[in-house]
């Protein structure tokens, strides 16, 4: 069941690693960038750890098998076993698993995390649409996944082979900036063929469905740096959210959130879930937080006080999902934000 519209930052008197038993935490953007650590993330998953929160990291990318995250997470300090790894190539090869007879080949655009979570649900990866696939799946493979795997997807889908996606996430975040994701590539295929391909990755209920049978998390917080995958997965999965400002959402993103793509709670990074959250006051339209109030008036924002960025962020995201409804507020943020220097 999906969470009710949000329309502030919630407040927590506890840190979220007591508050929550498990952290169902994004890799690109929130943990690492481009292969290496994202700062305090190693000592902040540490502390949780320590203190007796379950770490459980959920990745849309689909390249890289299970063993292979946990032992990079391992090498940057983030001691982590396979187990612990929960990938969008799990979730679709289950989804393709309880399609298709036990046994049926599978067409493959993409890397080494298919083929191996094929193979756990009893699949026979194949390379060629002439092997007879009973489903096509693709799956990010890297920056040098060659231009003809598309066409042999194409080839497939065109003679009827079911199409399925591990996701859809049009970008991804690297150590020199923002890259074309598996979306970008599943939309060739899409132009292509005219199909539409059925999806498992986050945000949609496959993902999330996989995550709660390989955890057994009975209160998690979703952690991302994602609006349209993270957070909105959350919210689709009816359970809360932190978003950190590491990755690829920007203040004018969250700003401008629609009611699906609003955390339950903002941080500047992983050190957010070692500490409690601020509450967001409302007083006759005006919302204040720590230091900052902020307020719609006259079609603008306005933004009074000092004090912790992060704090008056918070206040402006009150008063701009309150602004909004259910909508999407379009109102110019930059002046305010500068303020903050975000």
């Amino acid at each position: 069941m999906s969470q009710p519209s949000r329309t502030r930052p919630s407040g927590s008197a506890v840190a979220l690693s007591e508050a929550y038993d498990t952290a169902l935490l994004d890799l690109d953007g929130v943990v690492y960038a481009g292969g290496e650590a994202i700062v305090h993330a190693v000592d902040s998953l540490g502390t949780a750890r320590e203190g007796g929160m379950h770490l459980a990291y959920v990745t849309n990318n689909a390249l890289r098998t299970p063993d292979a995250v946990a032992a990079h997470l391992t090498d940057l300090g983030v001691p982590a076993e396979p187990g612990d790894v929960i990938t969008s190539a799990q979730a679709v090869a289950r989804l393709i698993a309880e399609q298709v007879p036990d046994g049926s080949r599978v067409l493959v655009i993409g890397g080494e995390g298919l083929r191996v979570a094929l193979r756990e649900r009893g699949l026979v990866p194949v390379e060629s649409a002439e092997d007879d696939p009973a489903a096509v799946v693709q799956g990010y493979g890297g920056p040098d996944l060659a231009w003809g795997r598309f066409a042999e997807a194409s080839y497939a889908i065109a003679a009827g082979v079911p199409w399925f996606a591990s996701n859809t996430d049009l970008t991804i975040p690297s150590g020199r900036g923002i890259a074309p994701g598996n979306g970008a590539a599943v939309e060739v295929v899409r132009i292509a063929t005219g199909a539409e391909p059925t999806v498992a990755g986050k945000p949609l209920p496959p993902m999330h469905r996989e995550t709660i049978l390989r955890t057994g998390a009975r209160k998690p917080l979703v952690v991302g740096d994602r609006l349209d995958t993270d957070i909105e997965g959350a919210f689709n999965g009816g359970v809360d959210s932190l978003l950190v400002l590491t990755g690829v959402t920007d203040g004018a993103q969250l700003l401008a959130a629609r009611p699906e793509h609003r955390p339950t709670f903002v941080d500047a990074d992983l050190r957010g879930m070692l500490t409690g959250q601020p509450e967001v006051a409302e007083n006759s339209g005006e919302f204040k937080c720590g230091g900052w109030t902020a307020a719609v008036r006259d079609e603008a924002f306005a933004l009074d006080g000092d004090g912790e960025p992060l704090d008056g962020l918070r206040a402006l995201c009150a008063a701009a999902w309150t602004y909004a409804g259910d909508g999407t507020c379009g109102l110019d943020a930059g002046k305010v934000l500068a303020r903050l220097g975000l």
